[in-house]
């Protein structure tokens, strides 16, 4: 029974699936990267309706485009059109994945697992002592 109830808990895939999925909802659109939007009715006692995304591959937030995050976070409910003007800039860089914990996390370079050695400048940091 334990296993039951964790099974259908709220976090649970399966609580996502069978219940907010199948319940009212409403594909809103997919933006470019291939994530699909949903909206259904608001909860009892709540206002807002509730604005989800099914990620396509890589469920991290850094792959919502901004024009999908305003939306999904209420700040406008105007849905975003694949033809639509988007709000990315030519000198924006596409979301890289979050390296910390793989070989290739940015460290500063006094970091001591940086492959890099801090440059010494004039007047460089001495060690006080105190009179005796």
């Amino acid at each position: 029974m334990k296993k039951l109830f964790k099974f259908f808990s709220i976090l649970s895939p399966a609580h996502i699936t069978f219940f907010t999925m199948s319940m009212h909802k409403e594909k809103i659109g997919t933006d470019s990267y291939g994530n699909d939007y949903y909206e259904a009715r608001p909860r009892k006692s709540y206002k807002l309706s509730r604005r989800w995304v099914m990620y396509a591959d890589n469920p991290k937030a850094g792959y919502v485009p901004p024009e999908w995050h305003g939306w999904l976070h209420h700040q406008t409910d105007i849905v975003p059109e694949q033809e639509d003007i988007s709000y990315h800039r030519p000198e924006q860089k596409p979301p890289l994945e979050n390296m910390t914990g793989t070989n290739k996390a940015y460290y500063p370079a006094e970091h001591m697992l940086s492959d890099k050695s801090r440059v010494r400048v004039c007047g460089d940091y001495e060690a006080w002592t105190p009179p005796k």
